[in-house]
């Protein structure tokens, strides 16, 4: 007969549960700080020489970030990588990393930097969705709904305030490889989290993933944007692409997916819209329109309800029910 819990079993389990929270808050906070990080590459991009195109600055910043992240991980992504129980989760991720920035940054340049990573990072979380429903199995939160419908909505009206004058069919194309980019995007974050559940430390999946995909972008950005690895301004563009946005965020990223589903992560980084427009105002005076910063505040309120965990009561883990299942004897004796 199951014995009833006792006081200290169930204050054990609420101090359990509150740092179970505080744990995942720490994780969503380090997705947000990588997609504030991630929000400057576009305006950082601007300041490549002139006639880089922008499939060169994509391939330079994620090439070289992939880089520094392998030798980062060192010999946890050498372990990763030599793994072949693994190797079909790690090749698949790294082959969404390498046609990622391919097409977003393409994206920007054909349809502009708002509409670009509008459809890029709006297209994300519903890819990610899917896929954890389909591999995982996983279902959605009413929450998650409800804040990733705002935070698109507020991301449509944020890309309608930009001003890029884009031909129609540029813009059709631009718009088509930001899809495809929020899918790869969707795909190498899905990649990542299973990974990291199956015991990896996330500082080796990122080093692993990014580095595999780093031996197809280097050579591009090598032989597309010569003058963007030989000048002194080329060279601190790609300096700073590579190790800010690239190898700090991923790294912020890949320590938030220990505890975040990708679908979550995902919504979370709908920020990168809102720090992209606000630098792209205040830096190289882009206009933002009413609609814009309306876009802004809707984005800014659903990154705070994802950002926000569930409060402890309500936990399932401080319930009645699981504190008695806690409590209960394993089969050696002890308890949970």
């Amino acid at each position: 007969m199951m014995s009833a819990p006792t006081p200290r079993d169930v204050v054990w389990s609420m101090w359990r549960t509150r740092l179970a929270r505080s744990h995942s808050a720490g994780d969503r906070l380090s997705i947000l700080a990588a997609a504030v990080l991630w929000g400057t590459t576009g305006t950082a991009a601007t300041f490549a020489p002139h006639g880089t195109s922008a499939l060169a600055v994509g391939a330079a910043a994620m090439g070289f970030g992939g880089v520094l992240l392998a030798v980062v991980a060192g010999r946890g992504a050498r372990v990763l990588a030599a793994d072949k129980s693994r190797r079909v989760i790690l090749v698949a991720g790294a082959g969404c990393v390498a046609l990622y920035p391919l097409a977003f940054y393409t994206s920007m340049a054909k349809a502009g930097v708002a509409v670009g990573v509008t459809f890029t990072i709006g297209t994300s979380p519903i890819a990610a969705a899917v896929l954890e429903r389909i591999v995982d199995g996983r279902r959605l939160s009413g929450r998650w709904v409800m804040a990733t419908a705002v935070a698109v909505v507020g991301a449509l009206l944020l890309s309608s305030s930009d001003s890029h004058p884009a031909h129609s069919t540029a813009r059709v194309i631009g718009v088509g490889l930001g899809i495809v980019a929020g899918i790869c995007y969707a795909g190498y974050s899905v990649a990542a989290g299973r990974l990291v559940s199956l015991g990896t430390t996330s500082r080796a999946v990122m080093g692993a993933m990014f580095g595999f995909a780093a031996v197809a972008l280097v050579p591009v950005a090598a032989l597309a944007a010569p003058a963007l690895l030989s000048t002194g301004r080329g060279l601190a563009v790609t300096s700073y692409l590579a190790v800010v946005p690239m190898g700090l965020g991923y790294v912020l990223f890949g320590r938030g997916l220990r505890r975040t589903p990708a679908s979550t992560a995902t919504a979370i980084t709908l920020v990168e819209p809102v720090v992209a427009g606000l630098l792209a105002f205040a830096i190289i005076h882009q206009h933002l329109t009413i609609s814009g910063w309306a876009g802004v505040a809707l984005i800014a309120a659903s990154v705070a309800a994802l950002t926000r965990t569930t409060p402890a009561l309500s936990s399932p883990a401080s319930t009645p029910q699981a504190v008695s299942r806690l409590a209960s004897p394993r089969p050696d004796g002890s308890t949970a």
